[in-house]
This record gives structure tokens, sequence and C-alpha cells, in this order.
């Protein structure tokens, strides 16, 4: 099927009139800037689909849930206890029914692409269901009924804490051994997730290393500065750097967060290959701190944006979050520059998958930004762009197309009324026994 967009963003800026021709298989089989070959119009401006890096799909259904402090104030660890007892309720009906709700949020508002993080694999007790990748299966059905493109990372979750400390209570839905861990990768598994450094050994971490093969590995790094004192006081080393001295790192890991680091470990993460998955909306709700992103961009450094526990489901509020908060640090402004095609890049990679770009070879990810918007009208070329990023808070997406096929027309994605009504049974059935 061809194309003809308005305006698109190719090679790195917004070309006029982009003939896009789309093969069968959803893979884009050319582009030509500036045509004139008559084709199925596409009004406005069509950019690539943006990847997500890292989702928790269960916890958009905690969202609020947890923004009162307590008498002795609230921190990230405050927060995990409520999630812990929140996930301790969840069915399987309730994760795909939050999983296809969150989904379909993602598309409408320009992601075409998610690496699910996905760590909640038995049942309440801590026993395995019938079908033990049943959890997967509902995480991969409810992507499916979305229709948004999934990289599936079964997470290895082993100890409560560095050295190998006994999971607690809270945890035990998130235990497996490693010869589960193994089938349940073979089984469902699009890479691997060791969940972090004081949720599995290093002899467990290089079992999961070798269960990925060539395919991406995630975890969760340094989010935390009691993560980073509690990794010294294990090992002597701080856990990026310990990550680095200990594990092949390459173009195959995306380290999410890596907020608490120092300048030696920020230029030895750059020079690895490996994507730094920032999470800005849900690393400044739990207070986490502040990634260094411009020293680490001019390190070299790679990057993408993950949407992490859903209190946001918009590509444009983690990249204005990324950079305003340069802009509060440095007292300027335009701090970095070309946000959306860096992290369009960083996520297609971390998610091991061809989209990013429009371009020959790729998914057919593609996004229509209605240019009659009100943050849209008026503006051209790399303005638009611009325009899109950084002005009004209602989004402008219109259309998306994910691996070439239609999953929202008119701002209204095809399975909403059915995946809505689901979402709101569970959400009202969660509340009568939270």
């Amino acid at each position: 099927m061809k194309y003809r967009a308005d305006a698109a963003l190719f090679g790195g800026r917004v070309e006029p009139d982009v003939l896009i021709d789309i093969a069968a298989d959803g893979t884009i089989v050319s582009v030509t800037p500036r045509a004139t070959e008559v084709a199925e119009r596409l009004s406005g401006l069509v950019v690539p689909g943006m990847p997500n890096l890292h989702s928790h799909a269960f916890q958009r259904a905690m969202a609020g849930l947890a923004e009162r402090a307590g008498p002795t104030g609230d921190d990230f660890w405050r927060w995990r206890e409520v999630m812990y007892r929140f996930l301790a309720i969840l069915t399987p009906d309730d994760v795909q029914a939050i999983a296809a709700q969150l989904y379909v949020e993602c598309l409408l508002h320009g992601y075409t692409s998610v690496a699910e993080f996905h760590y909640l694999h038995n049942t309440p007790d801590g026993s395995r269901y019938e079908d033990k990748a049943e959890l997967s299966h509902r995480v991969k059905a409810a992507a499916c009924e979305a229709g948004i493109g999934l990289t599936l990372l079964p997470v290895l979750y082993r100890h409560s804490q560095f050295g190998g400390a006994e999971p607690t209570e809270g945890q035990r839905r998130f235990i497996l051994t490693l010869d589960d861990y193994a089938d349940l990768c073979a089984a469902v598994g699009d890479g691997v997730a060791p969940h972090s450094l004081r949720a599995v050994t290093p002899d467990e971490l290089t079992a999961a290393i070798a269960i990925a093969g060539g395919k991406p590995i995630h975890i969760h790094v340094a989010e935390q500065q009691k993560e980073v004192a509690d990794c010294v006081a294990w090992s002597g080393a701080p856990p990026v750097a310990w990550l680095l001295d200990h594990a092949e790192v390459d173009q195959r890991w995306c380290l999410i967060h890596a907020t608490h680091i120092d300048p030696a470990e920020r230029a030895r993460l750059a020079g690895s290959g490996a994507i730094a998955g920032l999470c800005q909306t849900t690393e400044a709700n739990l207070g986490d701190g502040i990634f260094p992103l411009r020293d680490f961009l001019a390190d070299g450094g790679r990057f993408g944006i993950g949407t992490d526990s859903n209190v946001s489901t918009s590509p444009v509020e983690e990249l204005r979050w990324l950079e305003y908060i340069r802009r509060l640090e440095t007292r300027s402004r335009n701090v970095t520059t070309d946000l959306y095609t860096r992290a369009l890049a960083g996520g297609a990679q971390a998610l091991g998958r061809r989209g990013g770009s429009i371009e020959p070879g790729r998914h057919a990810d593609l996004v229509v930004l209605d240019a009659e918007h009100s943050s849209l009208v008026g503006r051209a070329g790399d303005a638009l762009i611009d325009a899109w990023l950084f002005s009004g808070n209602t989004t402008p997406v219109r259309d998306v197309m994910a691996c070439g096929e239609w999953v929202v027309r008119d701002a209204m994605h095809r399975a909403q009324p059915k995946i809505a009504a689901a979402f709101a049974r569970t959400m009202r059935r969660l509340a009568g026994v939270l």
C-alpha cells in the first residue's frame, strides 16, 4: 500500500510530500520525499511512532494510590510497599484488562511499541499457575488486542537484597527458579530482564545473560541512592561500575534509570553502546533523582524513554521533562537537541525492533499529527515537531499505524469501547477490595 504524506519526519528533518510504500508484512519498502505520484493522502505531519522502552503495565491501575505521605514522610521504598499490597489482589483477567487499556492510551499518544518489563509470574500465594506462562500470555493478548508492538521481557527476580537475601512475602508473585525462568523465556520471551543487582546474584545474572543470547537485556540499576549505598556495602563498587566490570555490557543492554552515576561510570556507560532507559515522569513521581543527561550525551551516550509506572502515557510529557529539568539545572534554554529522533533511535535499539524511523526495511510504525490542531496550526517544517513537543496539553495525534496496521483513526482506537469497559470493570472490582 502506498501513502503520500503532506509532510513527514524523514532523514532527521521534516520533508514535504513524502511517498511511503508499505509491504503486506508491515515493513516499509521505499520512502520518496517531494514525490508527485498519486496515492492515499495522509493529511498532516507523519512521524515515526515512539518506542516505549520500559513499562510495568499493571501499575497503570494503581496510579494515584500512593500520593499521600505518611506521618514520617514518603519515599520510593514506601511506594514499593503500596505496590506490593496492590499487586497481591490482581487476577489474570485484571492483568490483561489493565495492560490492554494502558496500551491503547500509549497508542493514542504516539507510542507504537512497548518493552514490557514483566515480573508478575505467580498466583497471589506464590504458587505457579497451571499454565506457568499464564500472566505472560495475558500481556501478549493485551498487546494483540490493542495492536501495539511488544517486546516481552520476562523478569528474573530471586532475592530481596544484595548478597542473595531471601525474598519477602510481598515479592512471592515474582520468584522463579532458574529452570522455570529459562523455560518461560524460551516460550514467550523476546529478551531477558534480570530485575536488578539486588534481586539476582552474580551467578544468576550470568545465567540470565546466557539465556538472552543476542536478544535484548534490560536491568534496573542505580535508581535510588540507598540502592547505590547498599551495593557499595556489598561489593565495594556502585552498581553501574560493578555491572560494567562484571558483564559484557554492549548494544543489547538497556540500563533502566542509571540515575546515580559518577563521571567515570557515565563515560563508560556511554562508551559501551548500551541504552540509558530514562523514565522521567516516574523518576520525578518517585523522587529518584536526576540523570546527568547533558554530560552523557556529550560523551556520546544513547537514551530512550519509557512510561515505567505509567503515571503518564505520553512521549511528549517524557521529553518535556527531560528538557525542562536541564533548563532548570542550567538556567538556560534549549539545552538538548533532537530529543525526538534520539529517543526514537535509542528506543528501537532497546526493544530490538526495526522501528524508530521512516525508512526502507523498518516497521511501518507511523503517527499522523493533525496539522490543524491548535498546537500545530500555522507551523511548517521542523517547527511542527517543536510545536508538538513544547506547546499545548491536548494531543494532536489523529491516526496511528503499528507495523503496517491502522489501530487509531480519527483519534479513536479500533477497540477502545470494549477495552475501556473491561478496564472499568476491573477498576471497580479492585476498588471494592483495596
